[in-house]
């Protein structure tokens, strides 16, 4: 028997990674990448070993560096990318759903490493996959180094994929921002997301496929496209325009939360300090009309959309209010709440 009787063909696997190699090398920094691992292709040459070398510190900008690691998928958006056969936005939603987690803490990201594991090999899906992957790398300023592409017959079902991101970066440690100097009086302010980015996509799915029984290519009147390109709409990466601010404000920052699952409530209040409380002005920011479409089409209460969405707010700095005007003017933010003394948690009101 061959490797091809189990569902596994190495020379379509050494095309692949042939074709991805040039997606990968767009991403790199040349001062800081040393090496990058890639399989022998055809007759047997690869090249750069077994592991990425990366040398984050070339310059000697970084006296007291933290790593940063973060790690996340994509969820059962994948469907939607699936029903659509649409692949090259869900690798954007991928580097975004780590990078975005790992400015929150002041530090720059540095290197991102993929999993796609998949039924069989699909040298098309894999690279319109790898662009969006790419292409995310490239905002978010962090370098594509390696990955693991994993062809599995008896675990995923024929056509089923999955995604999962690995991003390190580095923090000075006198520069980190971790929320523990939030006081009351600080300013909260917000950055618009694309839509749902990544997150609540199980009801997103539900409501509108099983309950309202739309198909991907179905239109929307009121939001002018069709129901697959507003579900498919990938995550906004905050990288650059938040690290340019930081440059400038970081001693005035207190906070920066990413709003992925949870919402507003729960990741607002993960950087909370006891005894500090965050209130959030409802009607301070236009809410994207993809958000009351569904939770018309599915009759969901506004608290459980608080809970579950980000309500169209991506991403939410906290800072003294001395600076708040001229952060926002920079970003392009809302003044969306402020802190207060009171029960550890946040409002929306």
């Amino acid at each position: 028997m061959k490797y091809t009787d189990a569902g596994l063909n190495l020379e379509i696997y050494a095309e692949t990674m042939a074709g991805i190699l040039p997606l990968l090398a767009r991403t790199w920094d040349r001062a800081r990448v040393v090496t990058a691992p890639f399989p022998p292709r055809k007759g047997g040459k690869g090249s750069g070993g077994f592991a990425s070398l990366f040398d984050f510190n070339p310059d000697g900008r970084y006296k007291n560096p933290v790593l940063v690691n973060c790690t996340d998928g994509v969820g059962s958006k994948l469907k939607i990318a699936q029903l659509m056969g649409k692949y090259d936005t869900v690798g954007i939603d991928l580097v975004a759903m780590s990078v975005n987690d790992l400015i929150c803490t002041g530090g720059e990201p540095l290197v991102f490493l993929d999993y796609l594991g998949m039924h069989a090999d699909d040298t098309a899906l894999t690279l319109e996959v790898m662009k969006g992957i790419s292409a995310g790398c490239v905002e978010a300023g962090c370098s594509l180094t390696g990955g693991e592409t994993a062809i599995l017959p008896d675990f995923y079902a024929a056509g089923d994929f999955d995604l999962a991101g690995f991003c390190t970066g580095v923090v000075e440690r006198d520069a980190i921002i971790d929320g523990r100097s939030i006081q009351a009086g600080d300013v909260v302010l917000g950055l618009p997301s694309s839509g749902f980015h990544s997150n609540g996509y199980s009801l997103v799915r539900k409501v509108v496929f099983e309950t309202a029984k739309l198909k991907v290519n179905d239109p929307i009147p009121e939001l002018g496209t069709t129901v697959g390109a507003a579900l498919l709409m990938p995550t906004t990466i905050y990288v650059k325009p938040i690290r340019a601010m930081l440059a400038t404000q970081s001693g005035h920052v207190s906070g920066l939360a990413n709003i992925t699952g949870g919402g507003i409530p729960d990741n607002l209040g993960r950087i909370l300090p006891p005894g500090l409380r965050g209130i959030i002005a409802r009607n301070s920011w236009p809410r994207p009309a993809v958000f009351p479409w569904l939770q018309s089409l599915g009759d969901i209460d506004e608290a459980e959309m608080d809970r579950v969405f980000n309500q169209g707010l991506g991403f939410l700095i906290v800072c003294r209010p001395d600076v708040a005007d001229a952060i926002a003017a920079q970003l392009g933010a809302l003044p969306v709440g402020s802190i207060v003394a009171g029960e550890t948690g946040v409002e929306i009101r």
